[in-house]
C-alpha cells in the first residue's frame, strides 16, 4: 500500500469537523478526495464512507431518505459522501439530514463546483461549507518525493514571510529547480506525481484528461459535440497566460462568443482553467477588461497539446513559471489580479494583502537587479511598500523610492 501523503487542506478540515454546518470537498476528478476522505474515516470514531457510484445507495438517498438515514446514518456520528453530485435530489435530501440529524456530521465529495451549487446550495443557505482540493499544490508536491527537501522549502518560506535575510545554498536551490522543472512539466495530479516512470505518467494524465470528457462533459454538460470543447480547451492551452481573446476562440472552436463565455465558467467551475481579471482604481485609464487564462494543473495542459519536453527544449518555459506563480497564489487564497494599461505597460501579478498592494513579476532567468520600464510605472503610480520579482536563480533587495524590492527564486512565491 502506497504510503498516504498528508494535504494541506486537512488541518482546515479539522477546524471545521465540530461544527454543524455540511462539508463539501470539490475538485477534479483524480485529485485525491476518495483518498482524503478514506484517511478521514480511520482517524475518526464511528464513520461511515459512501459512494453514490454505488446504485443500489444512490436510488435509496434519492428515492427514500427516512430510510437511508436509518440505515447508513443513525448507527453513526459522521457520514462521508463520496461522489455525492451524482444525486439528483441532493440539496433537498441532505437538508432534511440537516434538519432532522443535529448530531450528525455529514461531509460530501464532488468533482464539479457547477453541479454541486446548483443541487445542493439553494437549499443549504448558511449551512455548507465548501472547500477545494486540488492536484498536489508545490508543497505537497514537495512532501511527495522527498521530505527533508519539503522541511527546508517550509523553512525558507517561512524566514520570507519574516523577512528574514534568505540564505540559501546553490544545491539547495539547484534540488528545488529540479523538482520544480518535473512539477512544471507533468503537474501535481496524486497518480502522476506518486509514479516515477515517465511513459505511465503521461498515459494517466491522458487517461484524466479522456475521463473529463466522459464524466464532467457528458454526464453532468451533457454535450453531445464536445470536440468543440476540445478545440476551446486546446486553444487556451495555446494562449496561457495571455489575455483571452473572445473572438478568436469563437473562430477557433466554432463557438460563438457568448458559448465561449458560457464554457470558459464551465471549465473553471470544473477546475480545468481559471481566469484573472486586470487590476485597475480608475477604469477610465485601465482600461482592458478581458481577463487572463491559466490552467489548475500544468500537466493536464501539457497533455492537452502532448508536450512533455524538459524545460530546456521548451519555448513555454516562462508561461509555465507564471502559471506556476499564479497557481501558487491560488493555493494561498491570494486574491490575483493583473496590471495592464492603454499604452501596455503590464505587471504580471497584483495580489491585495492587508489592504495593501503588491506587484509581483515573473522572470525566467536575471543576472542583475533591474526593473523593467513597466514595474517601475506601477511602483511610481501606486507607491507600493514592497515589490516582488521572482526568476529561476537570483536573489537580492533593493530600494526604488520608499518600495521595497525583493528579488527571490520563483520556487518560493
Amino acid at each position: 500500500m502506497k504510503e498516504y501523503i498528508q494535504r494541506d487542506l486537512e488541518s482546515k478540515l479539522n477546524k471545521y469537523l465540530k461544527l454543524p454546518q455540511i462539508i463539501a470537498i470539490l475538485g477534479p476528478r483524480r485529485s485525491g478526495k476518495t483518498t482524503l476522505l478514506l484517511n478521514l474515516k480511520e482517524k475518526l470514531e464511528k464513520v461511515n464512507y459512501l459512494t453514490f457510484e454505488d446504485q443500489k445507495i444512490l436510488d435509496l438517498f434519492d428515492q427514500d431518505i427516512e430510510n437511508f438515514c436509518r440505515v447508513y446514518l443513525e448507527p453513526f456520528n459522521y457520514l462521508l459522501i463520496d461522489e455525492f453530485h451524482y444525486s439528483k435530489k441532493g440539496g433537498r435530501n441532505l437538508k432534511y439530514i440537516f434538519d432532522f440529524y443535529k448530531n450528525k456530521k455529514v461531509i460530501i465529495s464532488g468533482s464539479s463546483t457547477a453541479d454541486i451549487t446548483v443541487k445542493v446550495s439553494k437549499y443549504l443557505v448558511g449551512r455548507l461549507i465548501t472547500f477545494n482540493l486540488l492536484p498536489f499544490s508545490f508543497s505537497e508536491f514537495l512532501r511527495a518525493q522527498d521530505k527533508r527537501i519539503f522541511f527546508i522549502y517550509q523553512k525558507l518560506k517561512e524566514d520570507i514571510s519574516k523577512k528574514k535575510k534568505l540564505k540559501i545554498s546553490q544545491p539547495i536551490l539547484a534540488r528545488l529547480n529540479h523538482f520544480l522543472e518535473e512539477y512544471l512539466i507533468f503537474g501535481g495530479y496524486p497518480e502522476v506525481v506518486l509514479n516515477k516512470d515517465k511513459e505511465i505518467k503521461i498515459t494517466f494524465l491522458n487517461n484524466i484528461y479522456n475521463l473529463y470528457f466522459l464524466k464532467e462533459v457528458r454526464d453532468i454538460l451533457g454535450l453531445i459535440d464536445d470536440y468543440k470543447l476540445k478545440l476551446l480547451i486546446k486553444s487556451l492551452s495555446l494562449q496561457m497566460g495571455n489575455l483571452i481573446q473572445y473572438q478568436e476562440l469563437s473562430n477557433f472552436s466554432d463557438f460563438s462568443v457568448l458559448a465561449v463565455k458560457k464554457y470558459l465558467n464551465f471549465l473553471e467551475k470544473t477546475f480545468i482553467s481559471f481566469l484573472i481579471r486586470p487590476f485597475f482604481t480608475n477604469k477610465r485609464r485601465e482600461l482592458v477588461k478581458n481577463p487572463k487564462v491559466y490552467f489548475f494543473d500544468t500537466g493536464f495542459r501539457n497533455a492537452v497539446i502532448d508536450n512533455f519536453s524538459s524545460l530546456k527544449n521548451r519555448q513555454d518555459i516562462g508561461v509555465l513559471l507564471e502559471n506556476f506563480s499564479a497557481l501558487s497564489l491560488l493555493h494561498q487564497e491570494k486574491k490575483i489580479n493583473f496590471w495592464r494599461t492603454k499604452s501596455k505597460a503590464e505587471v504580471d501579478f497584483v495580489i491585495e494583502k492587508n489592504n495593501k498592494i503588491i506587484p509581483i513579476e515573473i522572470k525566467t532567468k536575471l543576472l542583475q537587479s533591474k526593473l523593467t520600464p513597466s514595474f517601475l510605472s506601477f511602483i511610481k503610480k501606486y507607491r507600493p511598500k514592497e515589490a516582488y520579482i521572482y526568476s529561476l536563480n537570483y536573489l537580492d533587495k533593493i530600494k526604488v523610492n520608499q518600495t521595497k524590492v525583493y528579488f527571490l527564486p520563483v520556487v518560493l512565491i
